[in-house]
């Protein structure tokens, strides 16, 4: 069985920075998307940034410049830089994989709250 374990979340000021971190464990063969997703009240959960296997990234727009996803291979971890944070920030984030282990199937964290205050 696998397991994705965020961490990293909290409150900080807008202006400020955070890092969130999203370990994927159990009977791994292949990890091939690794991603970010968020959800603020009463809004759809969007996604933030990906990772693919051979590092190309793709962010949506209202983050780019200020987050920066990244993946360390050996331990099955994927990052997320968060810099310049806004109060549009505050959202629930997800961690999200593409993971093969005997069958190919998508994986999420249980999710970690970021709090940006004005």
């Amino acid at each position: 069985q696998v397991q994705l374990v965020e961490s990293g979340g909290g409150l900080v000021q807008a202006g400020g920075s955070l890092r969130l971190s999203c370990a994927a464990s159990g009977k791994i063969v292949n990890i091939n998307r690794m991603g970010w997703y968020r959800q603020a009240p009463g809004k759809q959960r969007e996604l933030v940034a990906v990772i693919n296997s051979g590092g190309s990234t793709n962010y949506v727009d209202s983050v780019k410049g200020r987050f920066t996803i990244s993946r360390d291979n050996a331990k099955n971890t994927v990052y997320l830089q968060m810099n310049s944070l806004k109060p549009e920030d505050t959202a629930v984030y997800y961690c999200n994989a593409l993971i093969t282990t005997i069958l190919t199937s998508n994986y999420w964290g249980q999710g970690t709250q970021v709090t940006v205050s004005s």
